[in-house]
């Protein structure tokens, strides 16, 4: 007889609350900051024990590194960004300009849930220098994704040749950064569709051939 595979409650409940403690630290991090959130007002917030922080995430550091990690990430799933499948889907579309759209599109889903949380992250570093020791060393993870997206991108039809891999990765790296990101959409009140339509068609005007068709929503004023 065939058996049926049951839900597991118990992993169910693990992940609600671990999403639950992760959502209300970013929000406590965010308003008041990282050095003047403790733990309790973590778990107060979350609705669990103060215990029940501690046991998942050991410490306010690694609790820190998990709420930047699913800010970038959009959920608390362990999926590198270059696994997920909006990047996959971007890599194999067959032109540059397509690939080049759809990545702009997917990084402009990141920078907005990133871009609240960077005065949270220069803010967290400042009151504990041992918060980067969170991250391994090594390259930036975003420029190892940058420099993918370019790799993938160069060869395919309507790419620039005389654009190398290392230039189309420093200007996606440059161009897509979060601190441009805020200049444009906080500082001068720029749309983020504005922002995503103006980075696609200044990159496609570096990397591509020919001249940028727009294929999303149209540029708004604001």
């Amino acid at each position: 007889m065939d058996t049926v595979k049951r839900p597991d409650k118990r992993a169910e409940r693990s992940r609600r609350t671990r999403e639950k403690v992760i959502q209300a630290a970013r929000e406590l991090f965010v308003t008041q900051g990282y050095g003047a959130t403790s733990l309790q007002e973590v778990a107060d917030r979350a609705g669990v024990a103060v215990q029940t922080v501690y046991f998942v995430f050991g410490n306010k550091r690694t609790l820190f590194k998990d709420v930047v990690d699913t800010s970038i990430a959009g959920d608390t799933e362990p999926v590198a960004v270059m696994d997920r499948e909006w990047f996959r889907a971007a890599c194999a579309e067959p032109t540059a300009a397509g690939q080049l759209r759809a990545h702009v599109r997917g990084t402009s889903e990141i920078l907005a849930r990133v871009a609240p949380i960077m005065p949270m992250i220069a803010s967290a570093g400042a009151a504990d220098p041992q918060i980067a020791a969170q991250w391994p060393d090594g390259p930036d993870p975003r420029y190892t994704v940058q420099h993918a997206a370019a790799q993938a991108l160069a060869g395919k039809p309507g790419a620039r040749p005389d654009v190398s891999v290392a230039m189309a990765a420093d200007l996606l790296f440059c161009l897509l950064s979060p601190q441009l990101y805020l200049l444009f959409v906080q500082d001068r009140g720029w749309s983020p569709d504005r922002w995503e339509e103006w980075a696609y068609a200044t990159l496609a005007a570096q990397i591509c051939t020919g001249p940028a068709t727009s294929t999303g929503p149209a540029a708004s004023p604001l």
